[in-house]
């Protein structure tokens, strides 16, 4: 055995399959727990079904748009390209095979959460909390045995050595990022506007217009806008951070080999992230096994418990990896396995920072979130004006941050450094994935804790994990941004370094046009989605409009809404609003790169990383202050529901819902297919240029 190729292949190939495992033990856990109720089993059957049923047409749009890719990849000329155009397949199909296993998981679990407390706070926790685990660990685990797979296959097929993992196995690699990215994109974007469409509709004709309470079943919009927040959140969520440790592994590796070492150096350096990526399961696992709270206790401190410790382990298991993997070894550009371990905590400490610091801008309780309290006793603009600071406020600590982690990682051993602080960010992707999808399924159990008229206790149950589910969810938008904006500086560089850019002039006219044109891309791309939401929506409160004043008895409580006709209108919205915003993320960086040539395109990648990344904190994390100042004034602040304040914390809320669930979100994936689509045609456009 070749212990510098196939050990470290093992060990990313064992890690994946002990997260799959994991998640498939948890699963039948879940499916195994019974819900006596037959009304709340009925309901949670609608949003199941509804969701499934998404994702389902979807995936059948989807499959042209990948098949036609792959042809392209397939026939492009060169050899390596045919493989490619596999590997992309295979990349769609693990981040489509994610998303599927975490929303059905997911939208069984939400009844059983329901269900579970009328027992107490702590099972509740306990099945929601396992629901989301699913999907952490699918993500994390398909993720590995796919790298480790094409990886095993490329390197007994092409050559064992350095110089062939570079001129074969890491293209064919780009291809799975590619597939995963492309995928990754199409269902946060779909998913996002398939959420926020029923949301709107939901809050702004029930909740404003009729005065009903939320998650009412008189709503027809309620189904809708519960399977809204497992497409988005669940789904969507799970495809962008596949994508995210896809991309930062692939990235990690061509630095690797970039590294002045002998070959058997590069070539552990090149397959160091997987053994990572390993070690950061089983932390994630154990973080997982101490999620747990007493009754009266704080949902959000257990959570942080299983968060903190996975991450403390990640860390502390890393440095055996260094130690025995590089075995005390000093390389040409000074660093040293002691570097590398520093460069794996600087990562974990900065995914850990940038958590907290979106906790704090967002979370109920904080100084920013009272301050939007406060404004919306003086109605809907000054709500809308102080979240809007809140917002922008809230984007300059967490770039502090980030830039911070490229300095620190790039003192400690360069550029590759920085692609291990990179991966050291994403180390726990599993339990923190796991901590942001428990919140819809605790939003989904309070919804069906109300529309199947549980006992009191049971919503008030509920409603804690949902306060708590709207904080993690924003931290989990939070690290994805984190993680977009990293793994973007380590694609920009490994872009350089495939297309033998060389030194770029940045007062280079082409570089300075292709650094304007990629600012104002998510600009256009945030529009085209928020465009997209209105739409849809317009079309869902006209729908609920219509049902509450043609069916007699509805608000009544007399008759039963058509629950399925708001569903298709957000189906049907989603799937022909997602293609034109996916296409602008998929054919810009060709269109620069080949009119305007790799200045132009080097500019363009930086402008959109610089924009995307500011604008994304910016949306998400107004929209996460507009959500929960809203459920605090429902908690009984400013005059409780009903009262002026609430309205107008409505309104507030209504607004940041497209800008933290559909564009804020989806510019994670934008920046990120930007770069690996720049990195998969860098060799085509080092022969097009002829340099």
């Amino acid at each position: 055995m070749d212990l510098n190729i196939e050990l470290p292949l093992f060990l990313g190939f064992a890690g994946g399959l002990a997260a799959v495992a994991y998640a498939i033990w948890k699963s039948r856990w879940i499916m195994g727990l019974e819900v006596p109720d037959e009304k709340l089993r009925r309901i949670g059957g609608y949003v199941a079904k509804g969701a499934m049923a998404f994702l389902s047409r979807e995936y059948k749009v989807l499959l042209p748009i990948a098949l036609i890719a792959a042809a392209l990849l397939f026939f492009g000329g060169h050899s390596h390209l045919k493989w490619e155009a596999l590997t992309f397949l295979l990349g769609a199909g693990c981040s489509a095979l994610a998303g599927y296993f975490g929303m059905r998981i997911a939208t069984q679990a939400n009844s059983r959460t329901t269900w579970a407390a009328r027992t107490g706070l702590n099972e509740a926790l306990k099945v929601s909390f396992a629901g989301g685990s699913v999907m952490g660990m699918s993500v994390a685990g398909l993720a590995l045995i796919g790298i480790s797979s094409i990886l095993y296959a490329t390197i007994h097929a092409f050559g064992r050595d350095a110089e062939a993992l570079g001129s074969w196995s890491l293209p064919i690699l780009s291809g799975f990022a590619l597939g995963a990215s492309c995928i990754a994109l199409f269902a946060r974007v779909g998913g996002g506007i398939y959420t926020k469409a029923a949301d709107v509709g939901a809050d702004l004709v029930g909740k404003v217009e009729a005065g009903i309470p939320e998650d009412d079943p008189r709503n027809p919009a309620t189904i809708a806008d519960n399977v809204g927040d497992n497409v988005g959140d669940v789904a969507g969520m799970g495809a962008d951070l596949y994508e995210s440790f896809v991309a930062s592994v692939l990235g990690c590796m061509i630095l690797g080999l970039a590294i002045d070492a002998p070959p058997d150096l590069k070539l552990r350096l090149c397959l160091l992230p997987l053994v990572l990526g390993a070690a950061g399961v089983i932390a994630s696992i154990i973080g997982m096994s101490l999620v747990r709270v007493r009754e009266g206790g704080s949902p959000q401190a257990a959570l942080n418990r299983g968060s903190f410790v996975a991450a403390g382990l990640a860390a502390l298991f890393s440095w055996p990896i260094f130690h025995y993997g590089l075995k005390g070894m000093t390389f040409a550009q000074g660093f040293t396995a002691n570097n590398l371990f520093v460069c794996t905590i600087i990562g974990v400490v900065a995914g850990t920072a940038i958590g907290l610091l979106t906790e704090y801008y967002t979370g109920t309780g904080r100084r920013p979130v009272d301050s939007i309290v406060r404004a919306s006793e003086t109605g809907p603009a000054t709500t809308l004006i102080t979240g809007l600071g809140v917002g922008m406020a809230s984007t300059v600590l967490p770039v502090v941050v980030m830039a911070l982690t490229v300095l620190l990682g790039y003192w400690q051993a360069g550029l590759f450094g920085v692609a291990i602080a990179t991966v050291g960010v994403q180390l726990t992707l599993g339990i923190q994935l796991a901590v942001d999808a428990f919140g819809p399924i605790a939003d989904n159990a309070g919804g069906l804790a109300e529309m199947s008229e549980q006992p009191p206790h049971v919503r008030a149950n509920t409603d804690k994990l949902d306060a708590v589910g709207n904080t993690t969810a924003a931290m989990g938008k939070g690290f994805a941004t984190a993680s977009a904006a990293l793994t973007s500086v380590v694609l920009f560089s490994a872009f350089k370094e495939e297309s033998g850019a060389g030194t770029i002039e940045i007062t280079d006219p082409m570089v300075l046009i292709g650094l304007l044109l990629g600012a104002v891309v998510p600009y256009l791309f945030s529009s085209m989605c928020m465009m997209s939401v209105g739409r849809a929506a317009f079309k869902m409160v006209e729908e609920v409009r219509r049902q509450f004043r043609t069916i007699p008895g509805l608000l009544a409580g007399k008759a039963e809404p058509d629950y399925g006709r708001c569903v298709d209108i957000s189906t049907s919205a989603a799937l022909r609003e997602m293609i034109l915003p996916g296409l602008l993320a998929v054919l810009s960086p060709v269109a620069v790169g080949f009119l305007g040539g790799v200045p132009m395109l080097t500019g363009f990648l930086v402008g959109v990383t610089i924009s995307g990344v500011a604008l994304a904190i910016f949306m998400s994390n107004a929209g996460g202050a507009w959500d929960n100042a809203k459920k605090t004034i429902e908690a009984g602040a400013g005059g409780g529901k009903g009262s002026e304040s609430h309205k107008a914390a409505v309104v507030g809320d209504t607004v940041g819902d497209p800008f933290k669930d559909t564009a804020g979100p989806s510019l994670n994936i934008l920046i990120k297919l930007m770069g690996v689509m720049s990195v998969v045609i860098a060799p085509m456009l080092r022969r097009y240029w002829g340099n």
